[in-house]
């Protein structure tokens, strides 16, 4: 690449006082994806959608080269009509939802390169019309490392295929998506049925529900799948 692409990382916040284990989670994350960037050769932007201005979040995704939305909290289920209390509902965070759903749905009209992981995954899904499972069981541990293994079908080839049949795929979820919107596709299940990736049909956008920025992975994941969708909004734009 002759010019160093600039990708923004939109997270949802950068403290967390009431939870400060999850924060040293989302942070390790971060870092791992930051590096994973960097080492493409890249510009990693991290901004916050809880604590940025929704105007300024979404000019500064449309002037990025790629778009990553991270993992965080549960999606507030005000965006899909889900059920407000459900069994491990969490803190929400509705003003990063709404943000990223707009920086979403820019990114479908502009051809802006998209890479969704976990809860990125899940907005991708509610911005375009898809609903939510509320809560779900086997994709986290609850005791220690919170992450799974998880094994998987592919069920159409591709860069999120290839990364998950390589594996590991590992997961800390347990939100899931029930309806798939309309415009996207089911790449990859777990064997137990549940969506693992989706492929826009038309525009430059992935999302896998499993976190290729683990630090065990990030490197080779992340890399593989931001070349993806990258190498298909180049050629879109």
């Amino acid at each position: 690449m002759h010019h160093r692409p600039t990708v923004l990382l939109l997270h949802v916040r950068d403290a967390r006082p009431h939870a400060p284990q999850f924060q040293q989670q989302l942070t390790t994350l971060n870092d791992a994806t930051v590096a994973a960037v960097e080492a493409l050769g890249g510009t990693a932007e991290l901004v916050a959608a809880a604590d940025v201005a929704e105007s300024t979040v979404r000019e500064r995704a449309r002037r990025a080269d790629a778009v990553v939305v991270l993992g965080g909290e549960d999606v507030d289920p005000a965006f899909y009509d889900g059920p407000r209390d459900y069994p491990g509902s969490g803190f929400h965070e509705p003003v990063a939802d709404r943000v990223s759903i707009a920086v979403i749905r820019d990114a479908v009209q502009h051809g802006i390169p998209l890479l969704g992981i976990c809860r990125g995954l899940q907005l991708m899904n509610v911005a375009l019309g898809g609903t939510l499972v509320p809560d779900m069981h086997g994709h986290r541990s609850l005791d220690g490392d919170p992450f799974v293994q998880t094994r998987v079908t592919v069920e159409r080839e591709g860069a999120a295929g290839s990364v998950a049949g390589a594996g590991p795929v590992l997961c800390t979820h347990h939100q899931a998506i029930d309806q798939v919107a309309p415009g996207l596709s089911v790449l990859v299940r777990a064997v137990d049925g549940v969506v693992e990736a989706v492929a826009h049909d038309t525009a430059p956008m992935l999302g896998v529900q499993w976190h290729p920025e683990h630090p065990d992975t990030a490197l080779t994941q992340v890399g593989m799948l931001l070349r993806d969708v990258m190498s298909r909004g180049s050629a879109a734009r």
